[in-house]
């Protein structure tokens, strides 16, 4: 066994599962939200998530009516960091109430212990197509891929999939990469021809080695998820490693960047409640509140993201169903992110000091 496998157990969701869902934590009636005397004496909730047109959509889709439904002001940071919850949670100055997660961030933090536990009250689990876990409840599935400006790129003129991607003689230019290991070690095992029905447990020093062909290519490691876009539209990079929501968001806006559906990286975006959060019983309702239907519906059809709600699917136009990857193809990969919590921190440090060699 690599030092890299998990040693948990814990089983990776399934192609179906993220598709149709599967065992939940029970059927249970939703959180109910109430006004009044009973609620929390606190009229506040810190939010950390993505900024952008990601947080636009958000706000107006998720916050802005929670604010007008609970009279609770939330207040938004943007870019998640898992290093300054550590830093909260274990100083025990916790500042932070909800945390908007990707798969490895959250499993992760499961891990360590950053988050609260949620109570099944908080969401109907029978509406979930993903079950929440004892400390993380799913919010969307996203597409990570390549973007790219068809006004500067024809047709056969930009890299579609990771192998491509990875190609700098046929397809020479800039490139941009997260500043993490998560989603980033899987693209370059794709990239060097590791089948994604095969990728778990990561071969990290494969990745690692087809990393370092392509990393004089990087001009940049991104971690605000908005420079994946704005570093196109500046045109300080060529193509980059973006999010099919990004480019559909950023579209909207009359930037016209595109996104290749031929190979995508397809996870979830967890909600979590950091242990001892100054306002955890606001955050609770939050959470309660972003998985109902309504909701659901109206924050993905501005994000085209895939909602985890099933009663939310139909209600997308079909627009924004245009937007969403196609989780039958056996090209697109769906995230273990069980896999990455047992192996995030670690990976994390190697893969910081890897970019600063």
């Amino acid at each position: 066994m690599s030092e890299y496998e998990t040693k948990s157990g814990l089983i990776r969701p399934s192609r179906r599962r993220l598709l149709t869902g599967g065992a939940a934590l029970g059927i249970a009636a939703p959180f109910v939200l109430r006004n009044g005397r009973a609620q929390a004496q606190s009229k506040n909730l810190v939010f950390v998530t993505w900024g952008g047109t990601y947080r636009s959509s958000v706000e107006e889709g998720l916050i802005k009516p929670f604010m007008a439904e609970t009279g609770i002001n939330v207040t938004v940071i943007d870019t998640p960091d898992l290093a300054k919850v550590k830093a909260q949670v274990t100083t025990g100055n916790v500042e932070w109430d909800v945390f908007d997660a990707p798969g490895a961030m959250g499993t992760g933090g499961s891990k360590e212990g950053y988050w609260e536990p949620l109570s099944p009250s908080l969401f109907d689990a029978s509406d979930l197509s993903v079950p929440a876990t004892k400390d993380l409840v799913p919010f969307y599935t996203f597409a990570g891929g390549i973007a790219y400006d068809p006004k500067r790129h024809a047709e056969g003129k930009y890299p579609r999939n990771f192998a491509e991607y990875f190609d700098t003689k046929t397809f020479p230019g800039r490139r941009t990469f997260r500043n993490r290991p998560s989603e980033t070690l899987e693209a370059a095992l794709l990239a060097d021809g590791v089948p994604p029905s095969k990728l778990y447990p990561l071969d990290v020093e494969r990745a690692f080695k087809a990393l370092d062909r392509i990393k004089p290519s990087v001009a940049k490691w991104v971690d605000s998820t908005p420079q994946t876009i704005t570093l196109l539209q500046t045109n300080e990079v060529d193509f980059s490693y973006s999010y099919a929501s990004r480019v559909k968001t950023t579209g909207a806006t009359g930037a016209g960047m595109a996104f290749s559906f031929a190979q995508t990286l397809n996870g979830l975006e967890y909600l979590a409640v950091l242990k001892n959060a100054p306002n955890k019983e606001n955050a609770m309702k939050f959470v309660s509140y972003a998985l109902q239907p309504a909701r659901q519906a109206a924050t993905m059809e501005l994000l085209g993201n895939t909602p985890v709600s099933k009663k939310a699917l139909p209600m997308l136009s079909a627009e924004t169903r245009k937007w969403l990857p196609n989780m039958e193809s056996e090209q697109n990969l769906i995230m273990d992110e069980m896999w990455w919590s047992a192996n995030f921190d670690k990976l994390s440090r190697r893969f910081k000091e890897w970019v600063l060699s």
